[in-house]
């Protein structure tokens, strides 16, 4: 567990990005992304990490350990918390431009918040792109759809389909 003293929550997943970009990326890997989020008393900073062939866990254990005297060092976080250093894993969820634009060509899911006019609030198809906050989607009839990201509560990757 660290202790840090500088900065509040809300910016604390940026300033921890900037942190150790450097270093993942030292490792020929790609931040995926830096969640600081709250789970019963405990407050867990989680630093997702990926690469094109499966991840081990003794790269997420030899970038934790790079990283965690930087965070040391930089005191970026008030409260105390547990750091975690792992895989979006499957079913990942698209959250930036970068995640739309990695998995363009593959299948994705987007959870809306409101029903479409057919009753479905799970859309499902081959993610086209994206262009600002709108998604394109290619549907398995052969139609294309548009969401506005407002409009889901999630996008994700849908690399999981098939195990459950």
């Amino acid at each position: 567990m660290a202790k840090g003293k500088n900065h509040q929550p809300g910016g604390a997943a940026a300033v921890v990005e900037a942190l150790v970009r450097p270093t993942v990326e030292g490792f020929g890997l790609r931040l995926w992304d830096v969640r600081f989020e709250k789970e019963g008393p405990d407050w867990f900073l989680r630093v997702l990490i990926d690469r094109d062939e499966p991840l081990d866990t003794d790269t997420c254990e030899a970038v934790s350990r790079a990283i965690d005297p930087l965070l040391d060092e930089a005191d970026p976080i008030e409260q105390s918390y547990y750091l975690e250093v792992g895989s979006p894993g499957l079913g990942r969820k698209l959250t930036r431009d970068v995640h739309f634009e990695a998995m363009r060509g593959r299948r994705v899911a987007a959870h809306l918040i409101r029903a479409t006019a057919a009753g479905e609030k799970d859309v499902a198809g081959i993610l086209q792109g994206k262009d600002g906050a709108r998604v394109t989607l290619l549907l398995d009839d052969g139609s294309e759809t548009v969401i506005e990201e407002k409009e889901a509560s999630y996008f994700k990757l849908c690399d999981d389909e098939d195990l459950f």
